[in-house]
């Protein structure tokens, strides 16, 4: 929690005033025994009507009092947790946003979003518990056995040998349980990861019949968890019983031992009536403080793991001084013996790749599965740092730039066709603001998505759903493909973005994207040889090193592995 509590500090009037205002319903209700033993002993004895009537109301009184105070605290409790863990959740939310690829890819997106839900949930609850009666409980336990001590110190020497073994239950099961929650909250990152997958790939599981596999496996994950929940519940359920029995232990020796003292004389009924309430209190709030505690525990566990995530820091250091580097230079991106491993791989997935793409150039990339063709393209807005080597974008190496102006330069289609939930229009201005009608139309033609919009009813309006699922997988990658090209950048990146588009579909995009007036220098990502036929420069990637360069009749006269991919598309022509 070190790392959070700063984020408390807007909240110390909250965080002062919730306590005092329970210390204060604390005190009122331990004058309740005292008054309850005046009316047994001055009004109910002594038969006087009058006193009982005036204590009674006096009673009232104090229940008013108390009820005003509880409900106070109980609001300034509620706008501090609330307050702090929209603080802390805005600040979890932005450094995950500050984290590079890599780290991201190590924690997992499942794992984020349990942090910035279950956990951030389970650490309001504690702060919110935490001002109400951490301080509440241990007030009026103390306050009580003090009480006790002014109505019969000999008596109320059996409160005090009952505290220090209270104490020990709490604290035993506390130190027991705090590792047990946080290996729940382990598993259960991992039962999210595989709801989430079986959710997103709901159809590969219909269509290949493997719904009973899938049910097994979650049964087995989910089994864990709840054996887990359970282990973790029986050693918490442990709190409420072990006190119920010292307590109500004592509450005997209590009784036995007032009844004597009655029947000698030595305490009025009033007095025992006194003790037994000052003990059913002792009972009630450490009820309340071993439940607290059981949520102080979930709490910090939560905001154990909230922490390891604040703590970790992105691998992609940006430069002190970044250097802005000009757009004038006739080399627009140059890779110069770069290889590229991903953290924790056990190989590179490129290895000393060198060439040079000029200013308006196409650049065609192809190769076989994992030949390292998305590493590649991924590297020149710094998604990913090189292992050795340099990538320069407009004659300065990228790492020396900075980041937010050499993304500014790039758009970006990936393989997986991205939309968010809002407008079309609001889609495509994310490659640019305060892009016209007219600029996002000229976008649509060249990404051959104008007759997508047009046969919409609302038009640039129209609606797209969460992730673009009313849409199809063609429809989607056209509008992402519109999405970078309304932002005019100085670099546009095709991911494998066609994949979904039929050959008539993507041979008039590959002209558009030709025809278009841009100074772009294009890479073009594709297992498709006619997609990146008429580049300029085609690279040709296997294994991660690359196997060819040059335009697709060199490549075809001296490359084997463009070769046999070309001639596996298109067979005729190797007759």
């Amino acid at each position: 929690m070190r790392t959070l509590f700063p984020y408390l500090k807007p909240f110390r009037k909250e965080c002062v005033v919730s306590p005092l205002f329970k210390l204060l319903e604390a005190l009122l209700e331990l004058f309740v025994p005292l008054i309850m033993a005046a009316i047994i002993d001055k009004g109910i004895l002594a038969q006087n009507i009058g006193y009982v009537l005036k204590m009674g109301l006096l009673l009232v009184g104090l229940g008013l009092l108390g009820f005003g105070c509880s409900v106070t605290a109980q609001f300034f409790a509620a706008k501090a947790a609330v307050g702090f863990t929209a603080a802390v959740k805005s600040l979890l939310f932005g450094h995950i946003q500050s984290l590079s690829h890599t780290e991201l890819d190590q924690i997992g997106t499942p794992t984020l979003i349990n942090r910035m839900t279950t956990d951030m949930n389970q650490v309001q609850t504690g702060v919110n518990m935490t001002l109400r009666l951490l301080l509440r409980s241990p007030f009026v336990v103390l306050g009580a056995t003090i009480m006790a001590f002014t109505v019969d110190a000999k008596t109320a020497l059996i409160f005090l040998a009952l505290l220090p073994l209270l104490t020990l239950v709490v604290a035993g099961i506390m130190a027991l349980t705090l590792p047990r929650h946080q290996r729940v909250q382990g598993q259960l990152d991992k039962v999210l990861l595989r709801t989430r997958e079986n959710l997103t790939g709901v159809r590969v599981i219909r269509a290949f019949n493997m719904q009973d596999d899938e049910e097994a496996a979650n049964e087995e994950e989910s089994g864990l968890l709840f054996r887990l929940q359970q282990g973790v519940g029986r050693l918490s359920a442990l709190m409420n019983p072990l006190t119920y029995v010292l307590v109500n232990g004592a509450l005997i020796v209590l009784l036995w031992s007032g009844a004597w003292q009655v029947q000698g004389g030595i305490l009025t009924q009033g007095a025992v009536v006194a003790l037994v309430n000052y003990l059913s209190q002792i009972l009630v709030e450490l009820i309340k403080l071993a439940n607290l505690i059981i949520t102080i525990t979930k709490a910090l566990a939560s905001a154990g793991r909230i922490e390891t995530v604040l703590k970790q820091s992105s691998s992609m250091t940006e430069a002190a001084h970044p250097i802005a580097a000009p757009d004038t230079a006739a080399e627009c991106v140059r890779f110069d013996k770069v290889s590229a491993r991903y953290a924790g791989a056990g190989e590179e997935s490129l290895t000393n790749i060198s060439f040079t793409a000029l200013r308006r150039q196409t650049i065609g990339i192809i190769g076989g599965t994992g030949s390292g063709k998305s590493t590649l393209v991924n590297l020149i807005p710094r998604f990913y740092d090189v292992s050795s080597g340099s990538v320069l974008v407009d004659g300065v190496d990228v790492k020396e730039q900075g980041i937010e102006s050499l993304r500014d330069k790039v758009a970006v289609v990936p393989q997986k066709a991205m939309l968010f939930k809002g407008t079309i229009r609001d889609n495509l201005r994310w490659g640019k603001q305060d892009a016209t009608d007219e600029e996002l139309w000229q976008a649509l033609e060249t990404a051959q998505a104008a007759e997508v919009v047009r046969g919409k009813p609302n038009g640039l309006d129209e609606m797209i759903e969460q992730g673009g699922r009313n849409l199809s997988g063609g429809q989607r990658q056209r509008l992402t493909i519109a999405r970078a090209l309304v932002r005019n950048p100085e670099i546009l990146i095709l991911d494998d973005s066609a994949s979904a588009l039929d050959y008539a579909t993507d041979a008039a995009l590959r002209k558009a994207l030709r025809e278009m007036n841009t100074p772009a220098t294009v890479f073009i990502v594709s297992q498709r040889a006619s997609s990146i036929r008429f580049a300029d420069q085609i690279l040709v990637l296997d294994d991660g090193e690359l196997a060819g360069i040059g335009t697709h009749d060199e490549l075809l006269a001296d490359c084997s592995v463009y070769q046999e991919i070309y001639y596996s598309q298109y067979p005729k022509e190797a007759v």
